[in-house]
């Protein structure tokens, strides 16, 4: 069985990789912790990791323990399986020809992982192809978005988020304490501003505008000072919460792009 993909990170990015790999007859699967913080549930297969089983795309993300459940259902490539299990064992067990890392922490150094698989490819600030991934993708909303890096430094993180209806980084809400965060609130709800969305203990997170939740932690997840828990799309129920957007979409393509360059080299 040749061209196991695995993807760290279930949020919307990694997401939208798995699809678009998955659809160009890569074996995918995708791994995170047990308790993923990613608010874009509507465009990722994150809530497979709580609820089972997610569909996206038109494809369907199932959640699997079993590194032999894994191992088969790559072999059918009829689905793309989640899993939270330990990553050293999955590498050991699975052998993944390829390694995208989605995780899109902006603020972290990434380790390297050259080592890990056959071809690796880093997604965001931070990674430098060649020496701690054999490639990676610029995910800046700049003129380079999308962009295959080959040798060098991917751009340092930069710049505000896309403005929509007027809101750049005030659509955003971020943990003010560390703690669990808890919500009965759920993905394309709309919502007025100051409105009561979430708790992280004593602390109350209210909407910072109108408009529908994009963007939401799964309730009773526990959440560092600072993580991105909330968004408020302005646009109300015009507001895509559901498939692979329009910056997801482009960082997936290069990830493709990098795929079938890597072929011709």
């Amino acid at each position: 069985m040749q061209n196991i993909v695995l993807i760290r990170g279930c949020g919307d990015v990694g997401s939208a990789v798995a699809c678009v790999l998955f659809r160009a007859g890569y074996a995918v699967f995708i791994h995170d912790s047990a308790q993923p913080t990613a608010t874009r549930r509507g465009m990722a297969f994150a809530d497979a990791v709580f609820e089972g089983s997610v569909e996206m795309e038109g494809i369907q993300g199932i959640r699997m323990d079993d590194p032999a459940m894994i191992s088969a259902s790559l072999r059918t490539r009829d689905i793309i399986p989640v899993t939270s299990q330990d990553l050293t064992s999955l590498l050991e067990k699975l052998k993944p020809d390829i390694l995208v890392d989605a995780r899109m922490r902006k603020h972290d150094q990434p380790e390297t992982q050259i080592a890990l698989a056959s071809f690796t490819i880093g997604l965001g600030p931070n990674f430098t192809a060649g020496k701690t991934v054999h490639a990676a993708v610029e995910t800046g909303w700049n003129e380079e978005l999308g962009k295959v890096i080959w040798q060098g430094t991917t751009r340092p993180l930069e710049g505000e988020p896309q403005t929509i209806g007027g809101h750049a980084r005030d659509r955003y809400v971020y943990a003010p304490v560390g703690g669990i965060f808890r919500t009965a609130l759920r993905i394309g709800d709309e919502v007025t501003a100051g409105q009561e969305i979430a708790r992280i203990g004593d602390a109350v997170l209210s909407a910072p505008i109108d408009g529908m939740l994009r963007g939401l932690t799964h309730d009773g997840v526990p959440v560092k000072i600072k993580t991105k828990v909330i968004e408020v799309d302005p646009r109300g129920r015009e507001a895509p919460i559901t498939g692979i957007a329009k910056r997801p979409g482009k960082i997936a393509a290069g990830v493709l792009e990098a795929l079938n360059e890597r072929h011709r080299r």
